[in-house]
């Protein structure tokens, strides 16, 4: 766009993590989320991924690209005796290790937590998985819905009037996995620094949706109601007269003031004591987004957004994720990064004025470093 800040180069200098070398046995999204997390701050990372690959290779979408960036393939087979030592040989030199199987499978394929503390004392090895390492459901398969099912989340409707919950359309217990898991790492890192003592992490997806899901529990997971405290009427979706969707959030006083003061002509209904406080306004809810509903739909989006701005009410056209990516203000504050493979959101934090994170390479294909990798091994050469 014109005037718009150029997207983040790839020179960008080392991470904070530069010198932290992670292998990674993990696969589909909650474990690379994780470990790209890491390699964007500049860790080192190898993938090592069966003679089949990770299974998102084979998924339609962008999935695997999307979750691999910075990382190095390497392919071993751990059902074989030379795959296992050459696993381990790895790991005896990592800082950090993270599987994603379910329990009992790193023990088949002799990556146990046992196996590779014993030669690596100090790892940090983090384990993901769906119900955890312990529990009457440990050995239950799942995938991101049923782990929000499992949490709680889906219990919650997305929008006032709804009956029925909503899937979210992003993988929100899979985010939550890897967003515990880089802290949790981090952490044992930190502790590490002074103890020299490493850790084993078990981290549940579902526990990690069930930690996001308290927030909206009233703070109290024994209450027997479901919440849904987080619904306001004016603090919603509204579609315009021309199709396009528009979020309004106008939950605190101020905001609902000036919302009814904006629409006071078209609305004159909002002026009524029934809407007089944020706990009226909730009583007679269906009534309220009746009539803000039928307000929005008289004008196309335009012009909302702009009697909007003027009026200081928060609101926003809803954005497909390219269109949020090229946005002037993305671009400026510098999170979207170029590479080889496209364009990118990078960590998404910025320290001292720029962006943390750091993209040098796209998602490897399938085995493009075993020979690098294992040679350097075998030679007695650092192979990160």
């Amino acid at each position: 766009m014109t005037g718009a800040s150029a997207p983040t180069p790839i020179t960008a200098p080392p991470g904070c993590l530069s010198g932290v070398r992670v292998l990674d046995l993990s696969s589909y999204l909650p474990g690379p989320f994780c470990t790209q997390i890491l390699a964007d701050l500049g860790a080192s990372v190898i993938k090592v991924e069966g003679p089949g690959g990770d299974a998102a290779r084979q998924l339609p979408g962008a999935l695997h690209e999307s979750a691999n960036r910075n990382k190095r393939s390497v392919v071993l087979d751990l059902k074989t005796d030379r795959g296992q030592e050459l696993g381990r040989r790895l790991a005896a030199g990592a800082d950090v290790f993270v599987e994603g199987f379910r329990p009992g499978v790193v023990d088949r394929l002799g990556m146990s937590y046992s196996a590779v503390r014993a030669v690596n004392p100090s790892i940090v090895y983090c384990s993901v998985s769906g119900f955890g390492q312990t529990g009457p459901l440990r050995d239950v398969p799942g995938h991101d819905v049923t782990y929000l099912a499992a949490s709680g989340v889906l219990s919650f409707p997305g929008s006032w009037g709804d009956r029925l919950p909503r899937r979210p359309g992003v993988p929100v217990s899979d985010l939550a996995a890897s967003t515990y898991a880089t802290v949790a790492i981090l952490a044992a890192l930190y502790q590490r620094r002074d103890t020299g003592e490493g850790a084993h992490l078990d981290l549940a997806i579902t526990d990690a949706a069930l930690a996001f899901a308290s927030v909206r529990a009233d703070a109290n997971l024994d209450d027997q109601g479901t919440d849904h405290s987080h619904l306001h009427p004016a603090n919603d979706l509204f579609e315009a007269a021309d199709g396009v969707t528009i979020a309004i959030g106008a939950v605190e006083e101020h905001f609902w003031e000036r919302l009814a003061a904006m629409l006071a002509e078209e609305v004159p209904a909002l002026a009524d004591p029934r809407f007089g406080s944020a706990t009226a306004r909730r009583a007679a809810g269906d009534e309220l987004v009746t009539l803000l509903r039928r307000a929005v739909r008289a004008r196309p989006a335009t012009e909302w957004l702009a009697a909007f701005a003027a009026a200081d009410i928060p609101a926003h056209r809803v954005l497909s994720v390219p269109e949020a990516g090229r946005s002037p203000h993305v671009r400026t504050r510098g999170i979207v990064a170029d590479s080889a493979a496209g364009r990118h959101v990078v960590f998404p934090v910025l320290r001292d004025g720029a962006a943390m994170g750091r993209v040098h390479s796209p998602a490897p294909a399938l085995g493009a470093h075993t020979e690098q990798v294992l040679t350097d091994l075998m030679a007695g050469k650092e192979p990160w």
